[in-house]
């Protein structure tokens, strides 16, 4: 008891990371549908400024998605992936907001 040495647990992360890179695809995948669907829609009626406008800023936030779930599925293929990083997430929460944005300008 009196050695001072402390033993800290090895974690065994099991199929979690899997499965969270597989939410990873998921979530990309919702993004590509809903980038479409917004695109088809903002361009309905013929291409206008506006229009093309919205679809320009779509596929930004889509590629800036696609880039930001790409770098993560990649950091979670090792034995021991490291926690979601703050920038990650920010990024990844202002395109889901971007996204919404988008969503409620196409509707209206």
């Amino acid at each position: 008891m009196g050695s001072g040495a402390v033993v800290t647990p090895v974690r065994d992360p099991g199929l979690q990371p899997e499965r969270t890179r597989l939410a990873w695809r998921r979530t990309t995948l919702s993004c590509t549908v809903a980038a479409v669907l917004a695109g088809k829609q903002a361009l309905q009626g013929g291409p206008s400024a506006v229009g093309l406008l919205a679809v320009a800023a779509s596929l930004l936030v889509w590629l800036a998605f696609v880039g930001l779930a790409h770098r993560r599925i990649r950091a979670l293929s090792v034995p021991r992936p490291g926690v979601l990083s703050v920038r990650t997430a920010w990024g990844a929460a202002a395109c889901v907001v971007a996204f919404t944005v988008f969503a409620v300008a196409v509707v209206r």
